[in-house]
Protein backbone atom coordinates (compact mmCIF):
# COMPACT_ATOMS: atom_id res chain seq x y z
CA UNK A 1 0.00 0.00 0.00
CA UNK A 2 2.61 2.29 0.70
CA UNK A 3 4.40 1.86 -2.85
CA UNK A 4 0.98 2.28 -4.43
CA UNK A 5 0.85 5.48 -2.32
CA UNK A 6 3.97 6.17 -3.67
CA UNK A 7 3.38 5.88 -7.83
CA UNK A 8 0.30 7.77 -6.74
CA UNK A 9 -2.71 5.37 -7.08
CA UNK A 10 -3.94 5.53 -3.73
CA UNK A 11 -4.23 8.17 -0.58
CA UNK A 12 -3.92 7.24 2.87
CA UNK A 13 -6.08 9.21 5.49
CA UNK A 14 -9.37 9.28 7.27
CA UNK A 15 -12.43 8.45 5.27
CA UNK A 16 -14.94 6.82 7.36
CA UNK A 17 -16.02 6.87 10.67
CA UNK A 18 -13.47 4.17 12.29
CA UNK A 19 -10.92 6.60 13.24
CA UNK A 20 -8.68 4.13 14.93
CA UNK A 21 -6.43 3.62 12.10
CA UNK A 22 -5.28 5.04 8.73
CA UNK A 23 -7.22 4.14 5.94
CA UNK A 24 -6.53 3.81 2.37
CA UNK A 25 -8.64 4.44 -0.89
CA UNK A 26 -8.28 4.02 -4.46
CA UNK A 27 -7.49 8.20 -6.24
CA UNK A 28 -10.11 8.04 -8.43
CA UNK A 29 -12.82 6.58 -6.08
CA UNK A 30 -11.95 9.29 -3.72
CA UNK A 31 -12.27 12.14 -6.12
CA UNK A 32 -15.94 10.64 -7.14
CA UNK A 33 -16.88 10.73 -3.17
CA UNK A 34 -15.10 14.46 -3.11
CA UNK A 35 -17.43 15.47 -5.77
CA UNK A 36 -20.76 13.54 -4.93
CA UNK A 37 -20.43 15.13 -1.31
CA UNK A 38 -20.24 18.91 -2.92
CA UNK A 39 -23.10 17.96 -4.99
CA UNK A 40 -24.94 16.83 -1.68
CA UNK A 41 -24.13 20.13 0.06
CA UNK A 42 -25.13 22.25 -2.99
CA UNK A 43 -28.39 20.36 -3.51
CA UNK A 44 -29.61 20.87 0.15
CA UNK A 45 -28.87 24.71 0.15
CA UNK A 46 -32.28 26.43 -0.53
CA UNK A 47 -31.99 29.87 -1.88
CA UNK A 48 -33.45 33.07 -0.65
CA UNK A 49 -34.80 36.23 -2.14
CA UNK A 50 -32.76 39.01 -3.13
CA UNK A 51 -33.93 41.34 -0.38
CA UNK A 52 -32.94 38.57 2.54
CA UNK A 53 -29.75 38.70 0.95
CA UNK A 54 -29.86 42.73 1.61
CA UNK A 55 -30.82 42.49 4.27
CA UNK A 56 -28.25 40.20 5.44
CA UNK A 57 -25.54 42.19 4.22
CA UNK A 58 -26.55 45.32 5.94
CA UNK A 59 -25.83 42.82 9.13
CA UNK A 60 -22.85 41.41 7.53
CA UNK A 61 -21.07 44.83 7.14
CA UNK A 62 -22.41 46.56 10.59
CA UNK A 63 -24.72 49.01 8.86
CA UNK A 64 -27.79 47.62 10.59
CA UNK A 65 -29.21 48.61 13.54
CA UNK A 66 -27.41 46.81 16.65
CA UNK A 67 -24.55 44.94 14.66
CA UNK A 68 -22.35 48.21 14.47
CA UNK A 69 -18.70 47.95 15.46
CA UNK A 70 -16.92 50.44 18.24
CA UNK A 71 -13.81 51.99 18.84
CA UNK A 72 -10.67 52.07 17.04
CA UNK A 73 -10.39 48.20 17.21
CA UNK A 74 -14.45 48.80 14.81
CA UNK A 75 -12.68 50.80 12.78
CA UNK A 76 -9.69 48.85 11.98
CA UNK A 77 -12.42 45.71 11.68
CA UNK A 78 -14.38 48.09 8.84
CA UNK A 79 -11.53 48.47 7.18
CA UNK A 80 -9.75 45.22 6.61
CA UNK A 81 -13.51 44.05 5.28
CA UNK A 82 -13.57 47.36 3.27
CA UNK A 83 -10.05 47.28 1.69
CA UNK A 84 -10.05 47.84 -2.07
CA UNK A 85 -13.18 49.38 -2.62
CA UNK A 86 -12.77 52.22 -4.21
CA UNK A 87 -15.12 55.67 -3.27
CA UNK A 88 -15.85 59.32 -3.23
CA UNK A 89 -13.04 60.62 -0.60
CA UNK A 90 -15.13 62.79 1.21
CA UNK A 91 -17.71 59.90 1.54
CA UNK A 92 -15.25 57.69 3.52
CA UNK A 93 -16.04 59.32 7.06
CA UNK A 94 -19.22 60.36 7.13
CA UNK A 95 -21.13 58.05 4.83
CA UNK A 96 -19.76 54.17 5.71
CA UNK A 97 -17.32 54.73 8.72
CA UNK A 98 -19.93 56.34 10.65
CA UNK A 99 -22.43 54.12 9.60
CA UNK A 100 -20.52 51.23 10.61
CA UNK A 101 -18.55 52.37 13.67
CA UNK A 102 -21.27 53.54 16.66
CA UNK A 103 -18.75 55.87 18.18
CA UNK A 104 -17.01 57.31 15.78
CA UNK A 105 -13.96 60.02 16.08
CA UNK A 106 -11.40 60.91 13.51
CA UNK A 107 -8.86 60.56 16.05
CA UNK A 108 -9.68 56.97 15.60
CA UNK A 109 -8.83 56.60 11.79
CA UNK A 110 -5.43 58.98 12.25
CA UNK A 111 -4.16 56.90 14.76
CA UNK A 112 -4.37 54.08 12.94
CA UNK A 113 -2.25 55.59 9.84
CA UNK A 114 0.18 56.99 11.56
CA UNK A 115 0.54 54.12 13.47
CA UNK A 116 1.17 52.41 10.04
CA UNK A 117 -1.74 50.14 9.79
CA UNK A 118 -4.27 51.66 7.48
CA UNK A 119 -3.17 53.18 4.46
CA UNK A 120 -5.48 55.74 2.00
CA UNK A 121 -4.65 56.18 -1.68
CA UNK A 122 -6.07 55.29 -5.14
CA UNK A 123 -5.61 51.60 -5.47
CA UNK A 124 -6.85 51.61 -9.15
CA UNK A 125 -3.83 53.95 -10.92
CA UNK A 126 -4.81 56.41 -13.33
CA UNK A 127 -3.44 55.61 -17.34
CA UNK A 128 -4.29 58.16 -19.74
CA UNK A 129 -2.85 59.80 -22.48
CA UNK A 130 -0.33 62.62 -22.29
CA UNK A 131 -1.96 65.58 -21.58
CA UNK A 132 -1.24 69.25 -21.03
CA UNK A 133 0.77 68.91 -18.01
CA UNK A 134 -0.92 72.79 -16.67
CA UNK A 135 -4.78 70.96 -17.03
CA UNK A 136 -4.05 67.68 -15.48
CA UNK A 137 -6.85 67.12 -12.83
CA UNK A 138 -5.72 66.84 -9.21
CA UNK A 139 -7.59 66.21 -6.23
CA UNK A 140 -11.34 66.74 -5.54
CA UNK A 141 -13.40 65.85 -3.09
CA UNK A 142 -15.35 63.88 -5.25
CA UNK A 143 -12.00 62.13 -6.23
CA UNK A 144 -11.91 58.42 -6.18
CA UNK A 145 -9.48 56.62 -3.26
CA UNK A 146 -9.78 53.55 -1.04
CA UNK A 147 -8.89 52.61 2.49
CA UNK A 148 -6.49 49.57 2.67
CA UNK A 149 -4.18 47.68 4.99
CA UNK A 150 -0.77 48.38 4.48
CA UNK A 151 0.30 44.91 4.88
CA UNK A 152 -2.16 44.10 1.82
CA UNK A 153 -0.64 46.73 -0.38
CA UNK A 154 0.79 43.91 -2.78
CA UNK A 155 -2.26 42.90 -4.13
CA UNK A 156 -4.52 45.83 -3.36
CA UNK A 157 -2.61 47.90 -5.56
CA UNK A 158 -2.53 48.17 -9.31
CA UNK A 159 0.85 47.32 -10.84
CA UNK A 160 0.43 49.32 -13.87
CA UNK A 161 1.77 52.74 -13.24
CA UNK A 162 0.00 56.04 -14.69
CA UNK A 163 1.42 58.61 -17.77
CA UNK A 164 3.57 60.44 -15.62
CA UNK A 165 4.20 62.34 -18.83
CA UNK A 166 1.15 63.81 -18.22
CA UNK A 167 1.81 65.21 -14.82
CA UNK A 168 2.68 68.82 -14.29
CA UNK A 169 6.64 70.01 -14.36
CA UNK A 170 6.44 70.46 -10.19
CA UNK A 171 4.34 67.03 -9.86
CA UNK A 172 6.86 65.58 -11.46
CA UNK A 173 9.82 67.30 -9.32
CA UNK A 174 8.09 66.30 -6.20
CA UNK A 175 8.07 62.55 -7.49
CA UNK A 176 11.33 62.24 -7.91
CA UNK A 177 12.39 63.85 -4.74
CA UNK A 178 10.50 61.18 -3.42
CA UNK A 179 12.20 58.90 -5.31
CA UNK A 180 15.54 60.04 -4.53
CA UNK A 181 14.62 61.26 -0.72
CA UNK A 182 12.26 58.60 0.82
CA UNK A 183 9.06 60.31 2.71
CA UNK A 184 9.20 63.68 3.41
CA UNK A 185 7.93 66.77 5.23
CA UNK A 186 5.91 69.35 3.44
CA UNK A 187 9.07 71.74 4.27
CA UNK A 188 11.67 68.98 3.10
CA UNK A 189 9.41 68.92 0.13
CA UNK A 190 9.53 73.07 -0.35
CA UNK A 191 13.51 73.36 -0.08
CA UNK A 192 14.36 69.98 -2.06
CA UNK A 193 12.16 71.54 -5.07
CA UNK A 194 12.10 74.76 -4.92
CA UNK A 195 8.86 75.18 -5.11
CA UNK A 196 6.69 77.86 -3.90
CA UNK A 197 4.14 76.23 -1.20
CA UNK A 198 1.02 76.16 -3.34
CA UNK A 199 2.78 74.61 -5.91
CA UNK A 200 4.10 71.62 -3.80
CA UNK A 201 0.51 71.46 -2.75
CA UNK A 202 -0.94 71.39 -6.10
CA UNK A 203 1.20 68.43 -7.16
CA UNK A 204 0.54 66.18 -4.55
CA UNK A 205 -3.02 66.51 -4.58
CA UNK A 206 -1.77 65.87 -8.53
CA UNK A 207 -0.05 62.62 -7.51
CA UNK A 208 -2.57 61.44 -4.98
CA UNK A 209 -5.11 61.26 -7.90
CA UNK A 210 -2.94 59.31 -10.26
CA UNK A 211 -2.30 56.98 -7.50
CA UNK A 212 1.65 57.59 -7.00
CA UNK A 213 1.86 59.55 -3.45
CA UNK A 214 -0.03 59.33 -0.16
CA UNK A 215 0.18 60.37 3.46
CA UNK A 216 1.20 59.23 6.87
CA UNK A 217 -1.82 60.81 7.97
CA UNK A 218 -5.76 61.10 7.15
CA UNK A 219 -5.43 64.86 8.40
CA UNK A 220 -4.51 66.21 5.29
CA UNK A 221 -6.67 64.59 2.79
CA UNK A 222 -9.59 65.18 5.37
CA UNK A 223 -8.94 68.93 5.19
CA UNK A 224 -9.58 69.01 1.40
CA UNK A 225 -12.53 66.94 1.60
CA UNK A 226 -13.88 68.94 3.97
CA UNK A 227 -13.42 71.87 2.58
CA UNK A 228 -11.14 73.17 5.59
CA UNK A 229 -8.45 74.14 3.10
CA UNK A 230 -10.50 76.07 1.03
CA UNK A 231 -12.11 78.28 4.23
CA UNK A 232 -8.35 78.08 5.49
CA UNK A 233 -7.33 80.37 2.37
CA UNK A 234 -10.40 82.63 2.12
CA UNK A 235 -9.59 83.36 5.75
CA UNK A 236 -7.81 86.98 6.53
CA UNK A 237 -5.99 84.70 9.58
CA UNK A 238 -4.91 82.50 7.58
CA UNK A 239 -1.26 83.59 7.95
CA UNK A 240 -1.51 82.40 12.11
CA UNK A 241 -3.24 79.32 11.38
CA UNK A 242 -1.34 76.06 10.66
CA UNK A 243 -2.53 74.56 7.32
CA UNK A 244 -3.59 70.65 8.19
CA UNK A 245 -3.05 69.80 4.20
CA UNK A 246 0.90 69.64 5.35
CA UNK A 247 0.77 67.45 8.59
CA UNK A 248 2.29 64.64 8.27
CA UNK A 249 4.93 62.82 6.11
CA UNK A 250 4.59 62.22 2.57
CA UNK A 251 5.68 59.24 0.84
CA UNK A 252 5.10 57.19 -2.09
CA UNK A 253 2.33 54.77 -2.67
CA UNK A 254 4.17 51.87 -3.67
CA UNK A 255 3.78 47.77 -1.95
CA UNK A 256 6.19 46.63 0.27
CA UNK A 257 7.38 43.90 -1.66
CA UNK A 258 6.83 41.93 -5.25
CA UNK A 259 3.42 41.10 -6.39
CA UNK A 260 2.04 37.84 -4.74
CA UNK A 261 1.40 34.45 -7.04
CA UNK A 262 -1.66 33.73 -5.55
CA UNK A 263 -3.08 37.29 -6.21
CA UNK A 264 -6.25 36.21 -7.73
CA UNK A 265 -6.97 34.06 -4.88
CA UNK A 266 -5.72 36.93 -2.50
CA UNK A 267 -9.04 39.24 -3.68
CA UNK A 268 -11.45 36.75 -3.91
CA UNK A 269 -10.79 35.51 -0.31
CA UNK A 270 -11.49 39.23 0.46
CA UNK A 271 -14.71 39.57 -1.35
CA UNK A 272 -15.87 36.69 0.14
CA UNK A 273 -14.75 38.67 3.55
CA UNK A 274 -16.71 41.89 2.03
CA UNK A 275 -19.91 40.34 1.20
CA UNK A 276 -20.33 36.86 2.43
CA UNK A 277 -21.59 35.89 -1.18
CA UNK A 278 -20.12 36.11 -3.89
CA UNK A 279 -21.27 35.96 -7.45
CA UNK A 280 -20.57 37.43 -10.89
CA UNK A 281 -23.14 40.60 -10.30
CA UNK A 282 -20.72 41.31 -7.76
CA UNK A 283 -17.80 40.94 -9.32
CA UNK A 284 -19.20 43.89 -11.57
CA UNK A 285 -18.96 46.11 -8.74
CA UNK A 286 -15.47 45.81 -7.66
CA UNK A 287 -13.25 48.05 -9.67
CA UNK A 288 -10.29 45.76 -9.46
CA UNK A 289 -12.04 42.22 -9.64
CA UNK A 290 -10.18 40.06 -11.92
CA UNK A 291 -12.02 38.50 -14.96
CA UNK A 292 -14.34 36.38 -13.73
CA UNK A 293 -12.85 33.16 -15.20
CA UNK A 294 -9.94 33.73 -12.92
CA UNK A 295 -12.12 34.29 -9.76
CA UNK A 296 -14.20 31.39 -10.70
CA UNK A 297 -11.41 28.59 -10.83
CA UNK A 298 -9.92 30.10 -7.83
CA UNK A 299 -13.53 29.36 -6.01
CA UNK A 300 -14.33 25.91 -7.37
CA UNK A 301 -11.21 25.56 -5.81
CA UNK A 302 -11.28 26.77 -2.74
CA UNK A 303 -14.77 24.70 -2.07
CA UNK A 304 -13.20 21.24 -3.22
CA UNK A 305 -10.47 22.30 -0.44
CA UNK A 306 -13.88 22.80 2.00
CA UNK A 307 -13.14 26.07 2.86
CA UNK A 308 -16.16 27.97 1.17
CA UNK A 309 -19.55 26.44 -0.28
CA UNK A 310 -21.06 26.70 -3.54
CA UNK A 311 -24.54 26.33 -4.66
CA UNK A 312 -27.47 28.55 -5.28
CA UNK A 313 -27.95 30.52 -2.30
CA UNK A 314 -29.62 33.72 -4.02
CA UNK A 315 -32.63 33.31 -5.77
CA UNK A 316 -33.47 34.44 -9.38
CA UNK A 317 -29.50 35.00 -10.27
CA UNK A 318 -27.28 33.23 -12.75
CA UNK A 319 -24.63 31.34 -12.45
CA UNK A 320 -22.34 30.02 -10.04
CA UNK A 321 -22.35 31.06 -6.15
CA UNK A 322 -19.97 30.96 -3.48
CA UNK A 323 -20.33 31.60 -0.45
CA UNK A 324 -18.48 31.61 3.44
CA UNK A 325 -20.02 28.89 5.47
CA UNK A 326 -21.07 31.40 8.42
CA UNK A 327 -22.87 33.38 6.00
CA UNK A 328 -24.77 30.21 5.27
CA UNK A 329 -25.75 29.70 8.75
CA UNK A 330 -26.64 33.53 8.67
CA UNK A 331 -29.34 33.53 5.45
CA UNK A 332 -30.85 30.27 6.84
CA UNK A 333 -31.74 32.28 10.51
CA UNK A 334 -32.70 35.15 8.47
CA UNK A 335 -35.19 33.14 5.93
CA UNK A 336 -36.64 31.35 9.96
CA UNK A 337 -37.18 35.05 10.80
CA UNK A 338 -39.31 36.79 8.07
CA UNK A 339 -39.97 40.19 7.16
CA UNK A 340 -39.38 42.29 10.32
CA UNK A 341 -40.49 45.68 9.14
CA UNK A 342 -37.15 47.52 9.53
CA UNK A 343 -36.16 50.31 7.57
CA UNK A 344 -32.38 51.23 6.84
CA UNK A 345 -30.88 54.58 5.13
CA UNK A 346 -27.59 54.11 3.19
CA UNK A 347 -25.51 56.11 1.10
CA UNK A 348 -25.28 55.91 -2.37
CA UNK A 349 -21.11 55.93 -2.02
CA UNK A 350 -21.62 52.63 0.08
CA UNK A 351 -20.56 49.12 -1.75
CA UNK A 352 -24.91 48.07 -0.21
CA UNK A 353 -25.55 50.46 -3.53
CA UNK A 354 -26.76 47.26 -5.25
CA UNK A 355 -29.95 48.52 -6.68
CA UNK A 356 -30.14 48.16 -10.42
CA UNK A 357 -27.51 45.51 -9.99
CA UNK A 358 -29.20 43.01 -7.99
CA UNK A 359 -32.90 44.72 -7.95
CA UNK A 360 -34.84 45.62 -10.83
CA UNK A 361 -34.34 49.06 -12.55
CA UNK A 362 -32.01 51.45 -13.14
CA UNK A 363 -28.50 51.94 -10.90
CA UNK A 364 -28.29 55.23 -8.41
CA UNK A 365 -25.40 57.01 -9.16
CA UNK A 366 -22.71 56.97 -6.49
CA UNK A 367 -22.72 60.37 -5.84
CA UNK A 368 -22.05 62.48 -2.71
CA UNK A 369 -25.89 62.82 -1.34
CA UNK A 370 -27.61 60.67 -2.77
CA UNK A 371 -29.23 58.02 -0.58
CA UNK A 372 -31.65 55.18 -1.14
CA UNK A 373 -33.63 53.86 1.49
CA UNK A 374 -34.49 50.04 2.40
CA UNK A 375 -37.54 48.10 3.37
CA UNK A 376 -36.55 44.59 4.66
CA UNK A 377 -33.46 44.58 2.43
CA UNK A 378 -36.25 46.07 -0.53
CA UNK A 379 -35.99 49.70 -1.90
CA UNK A 380 -38.57 51.92 -1.49
CA UNK A 381 -36.83 55.31 -2.15
CA UNK A 382 -33.88 56.69 -3.41
CA UNK A 383 -32.69 60.55 -3.55
CA UNK A 384 -30.69 61.51 -6.37
CA UNK A 385 -29.47 65.24 -6.96
CA UNK A 386 -32.14 66.36 -4.48
CA UNK A 387 -35.01 64.57 -6.06
CA UNK A 388 -36.79 61.87 -4.64
CA UNK A 389 -37.83 58.59 -6.67
CA UNK A 390 -39.67 55.97 -5.15
CA UNK A 391 -38.70 52.38 -6.03
CA UNK A 392 -42.01 50.87 -4.35
CA UNK A 393 -45.47 51.17 -3.53
CA UNK A 394 -45.47 52.93 -0.04
CA UNK A 395 -48.62 52.73 2.38
CA UNK A 396 -49.96 55.94 3.88
CA UNK A 397 -48.76 54.34 7.54
CA UNK A 398 -45.45 54.56 6.31
CA UNK A 399 -45.18 57.74 4.97
CA UNK A 400 -43.80 59.67 8.33
CA UNK A 401 -41.15 57.09 8.61
CA UNK A 402 -40.10 57.62 5.05
CA UNK A 403 -40.20 61.42 5.31
CA UNK A 404 -38.07 60.84 8.60
CA UNK A 405 -35.49 58.91 6.69
CA UNK A 406 -35.32 61.52 3.73
CA UNK A 407 -34.42 64.19 6.20
CA UNK A 408 -31.46 66.12 4.19
CA UNK A 409 -29.35 65.72 7.27
CA UNK A 410 -25.78 63.35 6.45
CA UNK A 411 -26.44 59.65 7.25
CA UNK A 412 -24.32 59.59 9.91
CA UNK A 413 -26.53 61.90 12.43
CA UNK A 414 -29.42 59.16 11.48
CA UNK A 415 -30.69 57.18 14.21
CA UNK A 416 -31.97 54.18 12.92
CA UNK A 417 -33.92 53.09 16.87
CA UNK A 418 -35.58 56.23 16.55
CA UNK A 419 -38.22 55.66 14.20
CA UNK A 420 -40.93 56.17 16.84
CA UNK A 421 -40.04 59.87 17.16
CA UNK A 422 -42.34 62.43 15.09
CA UNK A 423 -40.72 62.80 11.72
CA UNK A 424 -39.34 66.15 10.79
CA UNK A 425 -40.65 67.99 7.79
CA UNK A 426 -38.16 68.21 5.16
CA UNK A 427 -36.35 71.54 4.55
CA UNK A 428 -36.76 73.03 1.09
CA UNK A 429 -34.54 73.33 -1.79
Amino acid sequence: MIRLEGEGLVLRGFFTDVRQEEEFCDRRILARIHRATIAHLRREIEPVPTSIFLTFLADWQHVAAGSQVAGDHGVLEAVEQLQGYETAAAAWEDEILRSRVSDYDPAFLDSLCLAGDVVWGRWMRRVTQAEVPSRRPGLTRTAVLGLGMREDMPWLLDATPPDEQALSVQARDVLAFLRRRGASFFPELMAGTRHLPSEVEDALWQLVAAGLVTADSFAALRSLVTGEAKRQENSARRRRQPRRTREGRWSLLEPLGPIPENLVELRSRQYLRRYGVFFRELAARETSAPPWRELLSVLRRLEARGEIRGGRFIDGLTGEQFALPEAVDSLRALRRKGPQGNYLRVSACDPLNLVGILTPGPRVPAVIGNRIIFRDGIPVAAVESGETRLLARIEDSEQPTLERLLDERPASAFDPERFTRAPQRRRGR
